[in-house]
């Protein structure tokens, strides 16, 4: 019997200091997250980070809490529910970080007679620090706990013509009747050396902005060419005039090294003192609106527009449950539950 198993990043269990805490200690410990060695890694976030940044966290997640919890979490809560109405065969969430874990999901659907899993990571685009670790860790518990289950994984979507509709639809129907003078696509920023790390051929990636256009077997794990990728597919979808749309980078941590650039929050910073009145931002590195997508940028990145002279920065939603990606998803699954039958 098969199953599915839908796995995203994961948050804390509240936005209380103390649960925050336990999450970013689960996260920034991950060696694919901060990829130093152990010894430092441990020092860095043990004795500097989670003295400082917890506090800070939590009141973040203050601001983004609903009352039926975590939005990532319901979110994705939502989704599988919608999902399983369209499918087969049994599907189950799980967090990377968090609750529900990949083992609790694993082992519901190992109860339900499963003998193989299809995992799939709610990342269109992959990076070490979000598909890569999603994978090791479920054949880590999958060898340890339930030998008798084989694992496959969904290949990253970031090009995917069923995903680029979804995503290019969902970016024209917010958009529409509204003004918009360019459309900044953010993807979560990773640093420099994790590019190079995933680089399967040990020579191509040369971090020059070329070499993400070159063909190259290493763009089946690199994580900025899929990100550049993915915006000129749903530029062309949408036939997007060339300078209306740009690709950047949030969410850097300054003390792990050098990230990709460009900043999305400089990016924003520098459209508002150009003068631009109106402008859009879409994060198609998330499928679920999170603390990064509803703070970071439907806050944090708002006022500063704002601040700066701009009148609106139109944020756009994650695809989250949408219809069609419920449909693209379960189709996509039913596909694979066909195989070998």
């Amino acid at each position: 019997m098969k199953g599915v198993l839908l796995v995203n990043l994961g948050s804390p269990d509240s936005p209380k200091k103390e649960d925050v805490k336990k999450y970013l200690d689960q996260f920034l410990m991950d060696e694919r997250v901060i990829d130093f060695p152990k010894w430092f890694r441990t020092f860095l976030v043990k004795v500097i980070i989670l003295n400082t940044r917890p506090k800070k966290s939590a009141e973040a997640y203050k601001k983004i809490w609903w009352k039926e919890g975590s939005p990532l979490i319901v979110l994705t809560k939502l989704l599988l529910e919608k999902v399983k109405k369209n499918v087969s065969i049994p599907v189950e969430i799980a967090m990377r970080y968090g609750k529900p874990s990949i083992k609790e999901g694993l082992d519901i659907l190992s109860n339900k007679g499963v003998k193989e899993v299809l995992i799939i990571p709610l990342y269109p685009q992959f990076a070490m620090a979000t598909t890569e670790t999603i994978l090791v860790l479920a054949e880590k518990i999958k060898n340890e706990f339930f030998p008798h289950i084989n694992l496959t994984s969904l290949p990253s979507f970031y090009n995917h013509p069923d995903y680029i509709k979804v995503l290019s639809n969902s970016i024209q129907d917010e958009l529409k009747g509204k003004k918009w003078e360019h459309i900044i696509f953010s993807y979560h920023g990773v640093p420099n050396r994790h590019i190079r790390k995933s680089d399967i051929t040990k020579s191509h990636c040369k971090m020059d902005d070329a070499c993400c256009f070159e063909k190259s077997p290493a763009h089946n794990y690199c994580y900025k060419h899929q990100c550049e990728n993915t915006t000129l597919e749903v530029a062309k979808y949408l036939e997007l005039k060339d300078g209306s749309y740009s690709t950047t980078f949030q969410s850097r941590v300054s003390i792990l090294g050098n990230w990709l650039k460009p900043y999305t929050d400089k990016t924003i910073s520098s459209f508002a003192e150009k003068g631009f009145k109106e402008i859009a931002i879409v994060t198609p590195a998330f499928i679920s609106d999170c603390l990064e997508t509803l703070e970071e940028i439907g806050m944090e990145a708002a006022e500063d527009f704002e601040e700066k002279g701009g009148k609106k920065l139109h944020v756009i939603p994650c695809i989250n449950d949408r219809e069609d990606w419920v449909k693209v998803l379960s189709r996509w699954i039913d596909e694979w539950a066909l195989e070998s039958v």
